[in-house]
């Protein structure tokens, strides 16, 4: 019986393969609450999968007996669309669904997971993504000739339409698979599939739901834990 009750089989590819340039080392090992950050991601994706694929770098493929939960790890790329192909490679052919996460989310809840696996339950988008409403004002600007200092800007961008996108994101397996056919790259799945030109929904996401991009990050996010 498939985790969620009504599609075939889900799998979950959580990718782990960066290598924490701005963090200053690997976010996704370092201590959150008493586990690595990787733990508490794979964790999130087990909550509707029948299987989790973890993507890491080559050198820490041995650094955990158990895999921090996984059911597979393999060895990422040199870019995150590569690192998901991998991943990709790995899940079972039987697989109906596959949940693409990201492992410097630890905060995912169980029900983000749940309403992008919603979202195709009718078997007609190619794919569902979680966003929050981008709060900022944002501007368009160009580099000053003058100085390194500043920019200029040429522009306020119209933000009614506009959702910062976070993961989960979950698609039908053989769309992130023909998505992926190509090789090419995206900041995300989403935008490889869109541009098959498949419809991809929007669910509520949460704006706890960060990335963690910097030491700071991790900190709030132990405090968000202690909360729970």
């Amino acid at each position: 019986m498939p985790s969620n009750g009504r599609i075939g089989p889900v799998w979950a590819v959580v990718v782990a393969g960066g290598s924490g340039t701005r963090f200053g080392r690997p976010k996704q090992f370092a201590d959150l609450a008493g586990r690595p950050v990787v733990a508490w991601a794979v964790d999130a994706a087990r909550a509707v999968a029948d299987g989790v694929v973890l993507v890491l770098p080559d050198d820490r493929l041995a650094a955990d007996p158990d895999h921090y939960g996984a059911d597979f790890v393999v060895a990422g790329g040199s870019s995150r669309s590569a690192s998901v192909r991998c991943g990709l490679a790995a899940v079972p052919d039987d697989a109906s669904v596959v949940v693409v996460h990201d492992a410097a989310r630890p905060l995912a809840g169980p029900e983000l997971f749940t309403a992008v696996l919603a979202a195709l339950d009718d078997g007609h988008a190619g794919g569902a993504v979680c966003a929050v409403p981008v709060a900022d004002t944002l501007k368009r600007v160009v580099p000053d000739p003058s100085t390194t200092d500043w920019s200029t800007v040429t522009g306020t961008v119209d933000r009614g339409d506009l959702v910062a996108v976070q993961t989960p994101q979950a698609f039908p397996a053989d769309v992130l698979r023909l998505a992926h056919a190509a090789a090419g790259e995206a900041t995300d799945d989403a935008g490889l599939v869109e541009a098959l030109g498949a419809t991809v929904r929007v669910v509520p996401g949460h704006p706890d739901n960060l990335k963690l991009t910097t030491p700071a990050d991790l900190v709030y996010a132990e405090h968000r834990l202690k909360g729970r």
